[in-house]
């Protein structure tokens, strides 16, 4: 919200030597968030003034047109005498009042002005268009003013040209503040002032020969108040005061009517729409649209209407999507291109915020009404802003009032909220008072009686004021967040981190160890991304928990797997150039319950039970823990050294061996076949007889699909499975003074044989006296045989007490070799 600090002055009488910056920072005290404030027309200096066109003369021989004029300008050169001006410019005539820049002057920018020659004649000084005096970028022609104004007139004040701005960054819960009244209601409280209320307007009760409404959804439309204004002037243009104001706004003025009810808006926060009466057939409808409706929207577009978005219509249909934007069929008039409107009707309706947020959403349409009704607006204001709206069209265009005033309004009970007088003072920590807490709550417009126990009424422009402890807030803000004392909170002793917080930390800190860098991304995912990954369609990760009012359209659903996210950021730096890459993510995913349940409200003015706690973890999805990796380029990089290595699907497969090492678990590797990953390159990662994870190679189609490097490996695995079995503390390995005996063994095996069950049973056959076992070498030829493959192991035997002797050793060695021959059929290669 942009508001100019002269028209704020407008309803608050602020101190004369107050100035942008003084008024945002008590607003900024008072709670709202002020952004910038713009000096507009620091840099401009005059002379700037009214000028009356005496003469003009077309030069020819230009590729574009120029002309010669004389201006008078009164006075202000110092002279008296008609000032010669070149402008190339064509809009304006002998006669016409225009803004001329006199030499000396200096416009935005900063540029200086001063005589020079230019196409054959001297031009002391320049008539002005829009842009040129920084009032807005149209440039098609210079500004022609009103015939009245004398010649000589300062325009510089009569523009309005310099003005402080402040840029008002309005939160969903204060939609009130998106108007001039809601933000001098916040200026007059914050400077302890009284507020001249725009809406406080004699209004004429509604009556049985107004324009005739009917409302058929009274839950999208609970108020519609109509009136219409006849004998209007088309030709009449917009007056300076008011389309400065809307250029202030950062509204672009259009034709009197429209600018008229945005200025209504922007003054009192009501959103109002003015329909051509000739163009309207019959009553007025609001309705739910019908499945298979369309209107073609001011805008020119033609919308296919969904059966939640809620219409205003007449006998031939739609003619405006309530709340957002109005229809092309019943838009005022430009004069230019036609007869022009003379009659209008002037709507001013309360409409459900919910139903607007959706159809603006649904059409991708915001609008300034639609960022207001979805916020709420006061339902009360609809009679004021109607009408404001008839006495300006009155006042401005010539028109005349009808005496019928429509005004249909669904019952409204009043919300009273019982306040305990100290509760902002526990809530604080300091001493209010009751007369300071009945008098802030008085400023923001609410009515107040009780001693001990309030009983507050809020105004009906503060639909966010529900709970006491609303109040409570209302009244700390407006006595200032600094005056709230800063107190330590005592601390119960705690009993430091869970086991299963230290593995999560152990496990950031091993794989950032081996040279992985983390990173966090968004829990949202679309369709699209588990298409690429070649999800199939009875996939579980398919089943997601799609969010109601999701930031992004694309991305509606929280993820299921961490590696749609893991591998758009990974995608992201390898097309800023960073081709070498191992990232990591430690997040939660979202799994979807059988059977959804709808989560409780839980109680803010006290501890919520544990049965209310309960229902609210039952009704939220499975969040288990999860992290994943993802490598691509080199693992090992290139030099001077020689040759790097890339990575490739057994850096993902060690990096879950790293995962499992900071759990103390134990993995078992054998092969799998799941997407993403390559069907011949992927490894299915388990704990005992319990599957946690996956790790490996992804699918060309994958690769593809993602616009990834060729060969890039991820790993998944789930943090919580891997530690179901609790916390196992982890402990160094043993240092032992008596020396290692190692022992190699070459084994051939079936080739379907998993190498991690070769070494699960040469592990049980060396008994105790194994200290490591390694797979260095893996063999397939001739050599081997067909069907065969060759796995050689290097094993290394240490006594904790002794000294091994050869025997004791070779001996272990065999015991190992007869456990994986009777287990797998191994055979000792040469043997």
């Amino acid at each position: 919200m942009r508001v100019p600090l002269s028209w704020l002055r407008e309803y608050v009488d602020l101190p004369a030597g107050e100035s942008g910056r003084d008024v945002a920072a008590r607003l900024v005290r008072a709670g709202l968030e002020v952004e910038t404030v713009e000096q507009i027309g620091a840099d401009l200096k005059g002379p700037l003034v009214v000028g009356e066109v005496l003469s003009i003369e077309e030069l020819p021989g230009f590729k574009k047109p120029i002309r010669h004029c004389y201006v008078n300008v009164g006075d202000a050169n110092g002279t008296g005498e008609p000032q010669e001006i070149v402008c190339g410019a064509t809009n304006f005539a002998v006669g016409d009042k225009v803004v001329v820049v006199l030499p000396g002057a200096v416009l935005p920018g900063p540029f200086p002005i001063a005589a020079r020659q230019t196409y054959g004649h001297t031009s002391a000084g320049m008539i002005c268009s829009a842009r040129e005096l920084g009032m807005g970028d149209d440039h098609n022609g210079i500004i022609v003013l009103e015939s009245h104004h004398e010649p000589g007139t300062d325009a510089i004040e009569l523009l309005e040209l310099v003005d402080e701005v402040l840029d008002i960054a309005v939160t969903p819960d204060r939609g009130y503040c998106l108007s001039m009244r809601g933000v001098a209601r916040e200026a007059a409280a914050a400077y302890g002032l009284p507020l001249a209320d725009p809406a406080l307007l004699d209004v004429p009760p509604a009556n049985s020969y107004g324009y005739l409404v009917k409302v058929a959804d009274p839950a999208g439309c609970d108020r519609f108040v109509a009136r219409t204004v006849t004998g209007i002037e088309p030709n009449a243009q917009s007056p300076i005061w008011l389309q400065r104001r809307l250029q202030k706004s950062g509204i672009r003025p259009i034709s009197l009517t429209v600018d008229i009810t945005n200025y209504v808006m922007l003054e009192v926060g009501q959103p109002l729409h003015a329909y051509d009466r000739e163009r309207v057939d019959g009553p007025i409808l609001v309705r739910r649209a019908e499945e298979g409706e369309t209107l073609t929207t001011l805008d020119g577009v033609e919308r296919k209407l969904s059966a939640e978005d809620l219409l205003i219509c007449d006998n031939s249909g739609p003619i405006g999507l309530a709340g957002v934007m109005g229809g092309a069929s019943t838009e005022i008039l430009d004069p230019a291109a036609g007869p022009g409107t003379t009659e209008v009707v002037i709507e001013a309706a309360h409409f459900d915020p919910v139903t607007i947020a959706r159809s603006a959403k649904r059409h991708k349409l915001p609008s300034e009404a639609s960022k207001r009704f979805e916020r709420g607006v006061d339902p009360e204001a609809a009679r004021a802003a109607a009408q404001r709206a008839v006495d300006l069209l009155v006042l401005i265009a010539g028109g005349t009032a009808e005496a019928g005033v429509t005004d249909i309004a669904a019952p409204h009970p009043l919300r009273t909220i019982a306040i305990a007088a100290e509760l902002p003072d526990r809530v604080a920590g300091t001493e209010y008072g009751r007369e300071t807490v009945t008098r802030r709550l008085q400023e923001i417009g609410c009515t107040v009686v009780g001693a001990d126990v309030l009983e507050v009424t809020p105004p009906s422009w503060r639909p966010d004021l529900t709970d006491p402890y609303d109040l409570a807030e209302e009244v700390i803000r407006l006595e200032g967040y600094d005056n709230v004392p800063a107190r330590m909170p005592t601390v119960p002793p705690g009993r430091g981190l869970t086991e299963a917080q230290r593995f999560h930390r152990r496990t950031g800190v091993a794989l950032a160890g081996a040279g992985y860098v983390e990173v966090n991304n968004y829990p949202f995912v679309g369709q699209a991304a588990l298409d690429a990954l070649g999800f199939e369609p009875d996939d579980e990760r398919r089943r997601t928990v799609t969010l109601v009012n999701p930031l992004n359209d694309e991305e509606p659903s929280l993820r299921t797997s961490l590696l749609p996210g893991l591998l758009g950021a990974l995608r992201r730096n390898v097309g800023r150039g960073n081709t070498d890459l191992a990232l990591f993510e430690l997040g939660t995913v979202f799994l979807p319950r059988a059977e959804p349940k709808v989560a409780p409200r839980l109680p803010v003015d006290r501890r919520p039970t544990d049965e209310e706690l309960a229902a609210l973890d039952a009704a939220l999805p499975d969040q288990p823990r999860r992290v994943a990796v993802a490598l691509a380029g080199e693992r090992l990089p290139s030099g001077w050294w020689g040759k790097g290595g890339a990575a490739s699907w057994a850096d993902a497969v060690e990096a879950a061996r790293t995962v499992a090492a900071a759990a103390n678990a134990e993995l078992t590797v054998r092969q799998a076949q799941r997407a993403p990953w390559h069907p011949g390159r992927c490894a299915e990662l388990a704990v005992g007889d319990r599957v946690v994870g996956y790790a490996g190679e992804l699918h060309p189609r994958v690769i593809k699909a993602l616009n990834l490097p060729e060969r890039t490996s991820v790993m998944e695995l789930d943090l919580d499975l891997l530690f179901a079995d609790g916390g196992r503390r982890v402990s160094g390995p043993a240092v032992s003074s008596y020396p290692v005996a190692t022992q190699d063994v070459a084994l051939i095996v079936d080739a379907a044989v998993p190498a991690a069950e070769v070494e699960a049973a040469l592990r049980q056959g060396a008994g105790e006296l194994l200290e490591s076992i390694r797979l260095f070498d893996v063999f397939t030829g001739e050599q081997a045989g067909e069907g065969k493959k060759s796995l050689a192991y290097s094993l290394r035997f240490r006594a904790a007490d002794r000294t091994l002797t050869a025997d004791e050793a070779s001996a272990a060695r065999e015991s190992a070799v007869a456990a994986a021959s009777a287990r797998t059929g191994a055979v000792l290669r040469g043997a």
